[in-house]
């Protein structure tokens, strides 16, 4: 009796402790392990309480805000770790089991399997929360995305470039190129059969362009520096270098001067661990961070200048701010889950860079986050480099393209992109659609606090589920405030 008495006594504290943590203790606003802001309290109107909306965004926050948020996550992924069945099959060596959820390439709307079903360990490889690939071990552990798109994918990219090329004619060059993600080359051969073939989509690609379209083939100029570190093991984007090589094939194309490596001041972030951590849930990616290596062009005078969208929270962009004079590379402390974002600082802007290089030619890169690591490597090369996101444009493509003088035109995007046709055609309706095409404006959310949300609210129209690449870290805030950064620094 006296034991039954002390355990309820201690449960009791147990429960009692963890009503006062949850209910006093300050509440968590960010979590490093999610890469994302948290939950705000719902602002309370009438309308609100009466539809039933603000008593669920108050169960929301308070579930989403717990105190020691992250300390609970990672105890929960440790007690995992260590009840992780493991069994020896048949002749293969021991094969690890964890829970799954649909496939990330599934998410985006392709037709990956979403049982991935498992790995054995000779392969070096298993299967984390959202279908997430880990493969390797120690500090060569990498996570890796799916891929599910098939062989005759793609057709709506390259139309959408034909489509550039048809309209801007000769005067305009226009370039494709597709950016493979690491799961193209560092896959394990049993792994394969878990993720599609990116080269026959990009193959694909390319054989619908016209001829008037270049094709910048990426894909053979990263294999071949495929032993280098071309990805980031521990973040969805590939890594600064690999950008380095895939800009050297799109200037040879384009058949304008480029730089080697050495003309570049080289910087790093320590300890870096990106977005695969949140994604796949999976301590071996915490445990092994990496260094984020970049490259800042020397002996150049550039200048940059930024044009911030305001969105809404569908991701719309219903304002747009005055140009102004910023960094274009913005250097994160060491062990900072944003670094990816040291260029431009985001994707929400136009951006606008006189580089100093007596050149008549001025580059328009169309991207997603994939391209944001390119233009850097691209001011030794042309007078003028333009930057625009494929989410986020209000003017007239033509008229943009004319009152720019641009000369060149490069669609870099990554191969999840690149196979959704809902990209291809909202690059064709940039060709037609009005200056000053806002959204109505449904609140009062700037663009940096939409990108903070974006992990919880409603997805982009270009994606019915998010994945890892739409899902942009909650670090990607606007850098205007900070004073301006000497370029050749």
């Amino acid at each position: 009796m006296k034991k039954d008495k002390t355990y309820l006594f201690l449960l009791s504290l147990v429960y009692v402790g963890f009503v006062i943590v949850f209910c006093f203790f300050p509440r968590s606003t960010f979590s490093e392990l999610e890469k994302r802001e948290l939950t705000s309290f719902p602002a309370f109107t009438a309308e609100s309480l009466a539809n039933g909306s603000f008593t669920t965004g108050v169960n929301h926050w308070f579930s989403d805000t717990e105190p020691f948020r992250d300390f609970f996550m990672k105890t929960n992924l440790q007690q995992k770790k260590l009840i992780a069945w493991t069994f020896p099959r048949g002749d293969e060596e021991e094969v690890v089991f964890h829970a799954t959820n649909d496939g990330a390439a599934a998410a985006e709307g392709t037709n990956a399997p979403t049982d991935l079903g498992e790995l054995t360990a000779d392969d070096k490889a298993k299967i984390a929360n959202n279908g997430i690939i880990i493969v390797g071990s120690g500090d060569k552990v990498r996570a890796l995305m799916a891929y599910g798109g098939g062989p005759n994918g793609g057709v709506s990219y390259a139309e959408a470039a034909n489509a550039y090329h048809n309209a801007l004619g000769s005067a305009v060059r226009v370039y494709c190129m597709v950016i493979p993600t690491a799961a193209a080359f560092y896959c394990p051969e049993k792994a394969k059969t878990k993720t599609r073939d990116q080269e026959a989509t990009i193959r694909n690609i390319h054989n619908h362009l016209e001829p008037g379209v270049v094709a910048v083939n990426a894909f053979s100029a990263l294999k071949t520096h495929a032993a280098e570190n071309i990805y980031l093991r521990t973040d969805h984007h590939w890594a600064p270098l690999g950008a380095f090589y895939a800009a050297q094939e799109f200037c040879r194309m384009a058949g304008v001067p480029f730089k080697p490596l050495s003309a570049y001041q080289q910087k790093v972030v320590h300890r870096f661990v990106g977005s695969m951590y949140g994604y796949s849930q999976d301590l071996s990616i915490k445990e092994h961070p990496e260094d984020f290596v970049y490259y800042v062009p020397q002996g150049l005078n550039y200048q940059v200048w930024f044009t911030d969208y305001e969105i809404n929270k569908n991701y719309e962009v219903v304002a747009e701010k005055k140009p102004y004079k910023g960094r274009f590379f913005q250097h994160y402390p060491d062990g900072h889950g944003g670094a990816y974002c040291t260029f431009m600082g985001g994707d929400t802007r136009i951006v606008k860079v006189v580089t100093g290089t007596n050149s008549s030619r001025r580059v328009l890169i169309l991207k997603d986050s994939f391209g944001n690591a390119i233009p850097g490597y691209l001011f030794y090369s042309f007078g003028e480099v333009h930057v625009v996101d494929f989410r986020y444009f209000t003017h007239n493509m033509k008229q943009y393209v004319q009152q720019n003088g641009i000369t060149d035109i490069l669609f870099a995007h990554n191969i999840f992109n690149a196979y959704s046709p809902h990209v291809g055609k909202r690059y064709v309706k940039y060709l037609k659609q009005a200056n000053g095409t806002f959204a109505p404006r449904t609140d009062k959310k700037t663009a940096a606090d939409s990108l903070h949300k974006e992990h919880k609210t409603k997805p982009a129209e270009e994606h019915k589920a998010k994945t890892p690449e739409e899902q942009k870290p909650a670090e990607e805030k606007k850098e205007q405030e900070k004073p301006e950064e000497n370029p050749n620094s």
